[in-house]
């Protein structure tokens, strides 16, 4: 239970093309180990780093999202970087969010595999003092076998981010995985929701 009298709300966003059991877990991971009121599922309008051309409509993708958590109140979707518009910067984003929950402390979201790329981040001095990132490894992940060099970041965020990763209980599922096999006619059946895959199948997504 939260013993402070801020609220800790956590950040996970993505393309969610489409969300997925992952996804799901690492929210709740990252709930449990920060004691967390609530995890916000934010869908991106335009990746920065990844290839438009793969993504359904925006619409789709948080339909899916509203889908899979629906009926659990510690998870909320959010459509501010779909309204937005444009890019989808996570410093924007998490601006945005500082707006909407001024009395809040922000938990960014993400895995250990994303920590030696935040260096490429728009405005990355800027979102880090936004917000606390915490990272989870998948088991057997080593935090303090990884260099600090290798986060290509000014002192002292490398030594704050590594210190703030812990392990979680995740699994190996993609949202590339997923839309693969459905373009071959395979079940995704227990690698999304219930509800998500019969999104997908009601409105003929991926195939």
């Amino acid at each position: 239970m939260q013993t402070g009298s801020a609220t800790r709300i956590g950040i996970l966003g993505g393309t969610f093309n489409p969300i997925h059991l992952g996804h799901l877990i690492l929210a709740q991971n990252a709930l449990e180990t920060h004691d967390l009121a609530k995890v916000l599922f934010i869908p991106c309008g335009t990746p920065p780093h990844k290839d438009a051309k793969a993504l359904i409509p925006a619409e789709d993708r948080l339909a899916m999202v509203q889908a899979a958590i629906e009926g659990d109140p510690r998870f909320e979707a959010l459509d501010l970087e779909i309204k937005r518009g444009g890019v989808s910067y996570a410093v924007d984003t998490v601006a945005q969010l500082r707006g909407l929950y001024p009395n809040a402390v922000l938990f960014f979201i993400i895995g250990s595999d994303t920590l030696p790329e935040l260096h490429q981040w728009r405005s990355i001095y800027t979102l880090l003092s936004l917000c606390r990132f915490v990272a989870f490894g998948r088991p057997g992940f080593d935090a303090a076998g990884m260099s600090r060099e290798a986060l290509h970041l000014d002192s002292p965020w490398p030594e704050r981010l590594l210190e703030n990763v812990a392990v979680g209980r995740l699994i190996d599922i993609s949202s590339s995985d997923i839309r693969h096999r459905l373009a071959e006619g395979m079940s995704v059946r227990y690698w999304v929701p219930r509800e998500v895959e019969m999104y997908i199948a009601e409105h003929g997504l991926y195939a």
